[in-house]
C-alpha cells in the first residue's frame, strides 16, 4: 500500500470550548490536486494551519511522507518539503520578480551557498526557469509594485516553488482576481509537475472543481466529505451545509452561484 504524502489523524485544534478543527481524518496521495471547501466557519484556515504548523495542534498527528511532523515548528516542516502562498501578498514589491524569486532560493539552501560563484549562477538560472514555468519570464527585471494583482500571485507560486516543496499549500490564491486571471491561475497551477503535491483552500468552486482531483468539505469543524469533484457536486448534505436548504443551484454550469465567491 502505497503511503500517503499529507497523512491526518484525528487531528483537532481547541480555542478554550471552542473545537474549530475536531477529529479530523484526511490522507492526501503524492501528486493530488486536493482542495479543502466549506462555508465560512468550516474551519478550513485552522486545518490549513494546522498542516503548516503556524498554529499546534490540540490533539491527533500530521505526517508527511509516513513521518510524524506534528511536534515541529513550521520552519522545520519547510525544511521538510512544506511551502505554502498566503493569501495576503508577503512579496517585496520594491524589488523585482527575479529578485524576489532569488531571495527565496538563497533563504532555502542558506546564505553560504549563494556566496559561491558557480551555486549562485546555477541558482539564477534555476529562478529563471521558474518564471518562465509560472508565466513571468518577460517581466523578471519588473519591480513587484508595478505588476497586476493577478501576476502577484505568479510570483507567490514561483517563490514557493524555488523552495522545492513537495506539497504546496495555496491559501486562496484566487482572491480578488478577475475571471481571466483566474483562468490563468488554473492553468498555471494544472502545469505543474506531479513531483508537487497541491492543496488548496479556494471559496471560488470554479477553481476548486476545474483544478481538483479530489475534495474534502469541512462544516463546523468536522469533514462531512471527502471525495471527487463529482461526488462533491452531487451530495445533498454538501448542498444543504452550504445553503441551508435541499438540493439548490450551487453547483450549475454555466450562470450559477458556483461563479462567484462563496465564503
Amino acid at each position: 500500500m502505497t503511503t500517503p504524502l499529507l497523512s491526518l489523524s484525528g487531528l483537532g485544534r481547541r480555542f478554550g470550548a471552542l473545537a474549530a478543527v475536531d477529529d479530523v481524518d484526511l490522507e492526501v496521495p503524492a501528486g493530488a490536486r486536493h482542495a479543502l471547501i466549506g462555508p465560512n466557519g468550516a474551519g478550513k484556515s485552522t486545518l490549513f494551519k494546522l498542516i503548516t504548523g503556524a498554529v499546534p495542534a490540540s490533539e491527533g498527528t500530521v505526517s508527511l511522507g509516513g513521518a510524524d511532523i506534528t511536534r515541529l515548528s513550521e520552519h522545520q516542516r519547510a525544511r521538510r518539503g512544506i511551502s505554502q502562498t498566503l493569501q495576503h501578498s508577503s512579496l517585496f514589491l520594491t524589488q523585482t520578480v527575479q529578485q524576489n524569486v532569488l531571495l527565496a532560493a538563497q533563504r532555502h539552501h542558506g546564505s553560504r551557498h549563494s556566496l559561491v560563484p558557480r551555486r549562485q549562477s546555477a541558482a539564477r538560472d534555476r529562478v529563471r526557469g521558474l518564471l518562465a514555468d509560472v508565466g513571468l519570464a518577460g517581466r523578471a527585471d519588473v519591480p513587484v509594485a508595478a505588476l497586476s494583482h493577478g501576476e502577484r500571485r505568479q510570483v507567490e507560486v514561483a517563490v514557493a516553488l524555488a523552495c522545492e516543496p513537495r506539497l504546496l499549500l495555496l491559501d486562496e490564491p484566487a482572491a480578488g482576481m478577475s475571471p481571466a486571471e483566474s483562468a490563468r491561475l488554473v492553468t498555471l497551477l494544472t502545469s505543474l509537475p506531479e513531483s508537487v503535491t497541491l492543496v488548496i483552500v479556494e471559496h471560488d468552486l470554479d477553481v476548486v472543481f476545474a483544478l481538483a482531483t479530489s475534495v474534502t468539505v469541512l462544516h463546523l469543524g468536522r469533514v462531512l466529505l471527502t471525495g471527487s469533484p463529482d461526488e462533491v457536486r452531487t451530495s445533498d448534505a454538501v448542498q444543504e451545509a452550504y445553503l441551508g436548504t435541499g438540493r439548490g443551484s450551487l453547483f450549475l454550469d454555466g450562470t450559477g452561484p458556483a461563479h462567484q465567491e462563496v465564503s
